[in-house]
């Protein structure tokens, strides 16, 4: 009832304010549309149905939703700490743009972070620290039956397709990564104009093929020799799942898909595009393995790998045996962790799906060391990849190079809205609005991304001299700590199992004999996997 009458009072009042207006000095007219207008809200809150806070408290209840609209905002700049935020904190962001600039990315009176806490993890110096060798390691990808191999830095762009992000912010990665000699993974949105700058490519193939498709959306060969011919593409990186939403698909709203994106991906315009939870050109282990021969074979000996967020031991043990069984390796094995977070994702499967890096990273390692792969197969690591010790732990955890999205797009000028779904970026980096786009100079944030780029291997190699090591090949397990208590902390040797070569087919250790025994080279069944009759 009193809702009611404060909206009658309202309604009066704006009726008195606009007669005053009308019959005296027009000076009156400001506040009589002003009170009319909050006349209209109120009886049109009263009159609605679609919110019950607004039947109740017409008017005063928009507060609730405009201090909702900029909670995450509030919650960035006033309230976090410097090491609270998520997913990056602010200490992260203030290091990437820092170094993007070229500006000191150095701090004083010490850590903020609880050294104490369970799962704090730090890197082992040495006591004689040797110097940094003058130029960036480089990684040789290509296995025995590559003709063509790649030498890979030690960080660099994961893949971002062009409908994720704006041409622009493409033009600036792939510009930057020219520069600086690192890779640019094109994503599964197909090769582009604004990819094509002139940097060393990855070729991402999805399930949905764009790019090398035929018309009823399955993989087209023809196209995929022509395109695996550009001098720029180096790689090409078969997309399994990824880390944000292992286990689905992806679906392009028919309003983004605009005769650009259309003409690239190989698919109708204005119409709904739809990447399959999985591949048609293979369904097994065995299958697979055979696809990246073939694949390699269209491409020239170039070297090919695939790309996958670890869930299963037994579907990693599978492959390993399917390779065996074939003779046949990748190239490379690129593991995205489930902390990855760069495409837009149902809630349910950014938090509780798939194995985090450390643990997929690990269990691939061991899985192609325990097989005798190890040797062939070059490992990538993507998720949440930001600084020079994220590169030095992923190393020791058994990666060869690592990637970056999410650090690459605040290189060129990201801001953590965390807006990359609705299309309405602030700054032009994950849009195809072109009136957003156009703010990010494409000039600028291609030098921001090679500075960054530069400066954080650079930090990588520093931190590997200072714990003596001249080669990442000379890292180990026990030069990576973790907390595993108030009074103790334990090496990365001494927490986790580490297998010998080839000790899974020689003298498969027990907690590996129920996953050994399980997989199989010609199906991805899960463990325990039953068939209903």
């Amino acid at each position: 009832m009193i809702r009611l009458w404060g909206v009658v009072a309202l309604v009066v009042a704006a009726a008195a304010l606009i007669a005053v207006a009308i019959l005296g000095p027009w000076g009156w007219y400001i506040p009589a549309i002003i009170v009319a207008a909050l006349a209209g809200v109120g009886v049109f809150d009263l009159l609605q149905h679609r919110h019950s806070v607004l039947r109740n408290y017409p008017v005063v209840g928009h507060m609730r939703f405009l201090l909702e609209a900029i909670r995450p905002e509030l919650q960035q700049y006033f309230i976090e700490r410097n090491f609270d935020g998520r997913p990056y904190d602010r200490d992260v962001r203030t290091l990437i743009y820092e170094r993007a600039k070229g500006t000191s990315a150095e701090l004083s009176f010490g850590t903020e972070r609880d050294i104490d806490s369970d799962g704090y993890e730090y890197l082992v110096h040495s006591t004689a620290p040797v110097d940094p060798t003058p130029r960036p390691h480089r990684v040789r990808i290509g296995g025995p039956d590559c003709r063509q191999p790649y030498d890979m830095a030690l960080l660099n762009v994961s893949a971002m397709s062009f409908g994720a992000l704006s041409g622009n912010a493409l033009r600036a990665l792939n510009n930057g990564a020219k520069k600086g000699g690192f890779a640019h993974d094109t994503g599964e949105g197909g090769i582009t104009p604004y990819h094509l700058g002139g940097a060393d490519l990855v070729w991402e193939i999805g399930s949905g093929y764009f790019g090398t498709r035929t018309t009823d959306g399955h993989f087209d060969p023809v196209q995929f020799a022509d395109k695996a011919a550009i001098d720029q593409v180096r790689c090409i990186s078969i997309k399994l799942s990824q880390g944000a939403k292992p286990g689905i698909g992806g679906v392009l709203p028919a309003t983004k898909v605009s005769p650009e994106i259309a003409r690239y991906r190989g698919i109708p315009a204005g119409e709904k595009c739809v990447s399959p939870a999985s591949h048609s050109a293979f369904s097994t282990p065995r299958e697979l393995v055979g696809f990246v021969a073939r694949l390699r074979e269209l491409g020239n000996g170039k070297p090919v790998g695939f790309k996958f967020c670890l869930g299963s031991r037994v579907d990693v043990l599978a492959i390993c045996k399917a390779m065996l069984d074939e003779d046949i390796t990748p190239d490379f094995i690129i593991v995205d962790g489930s902390e990855g977070g760069t495409a837009a994702a149902p809630l349910e499967y950014e938090d509780h799906v798939g194995l985090p890096l450390t643990d997929g990273l690990m269990t691939l390692h061991n899985a192609l060391v325990g097989t005798g792969l190890r040797g062939r197969i070059r490992i990538g690591a993507g998720g949440k990849v930001a600084t020079g010790n994220d590169i030095v732990r992923r190393l020791i955890q058994g990666a060869d190079f690592t990637n970056a999205a999410r650090a690459m797009m605040m290189a060129t000028g990201c801001i953590q809205s965390q807006r990359c779904h609705t299309n309405r970026c602030p700054v032009g980096v994950a849009t195809q609005d072109p009136r957003r786009a156009r703010a990010l100079d494409v000039d600028d944030k291609s030098e921001r991304v090679f500075r960054y780029q530069h400066a954080t291997v650079d930090e990588a190699m520093r931190l590997m001299a200072s714990m003596g090591v001249e080669h990442p090949s000379q890292l180990s397990p026990h030069m990576l700590r973790k907390r595993i208590s108030v009074t103790r902390q334990r090496s990365y040797a001494e927490i986790y199992e580490w297998l010998g070569l080839g000790q899974l087919i020689d003298d498969t250790p027990e907690s590996w004999v129920e996953d050994w025994t399980s997989a199989d080279a010609d199906s991805f069944a899960p463990a325990g996997f039953v068939t209903v009759r």
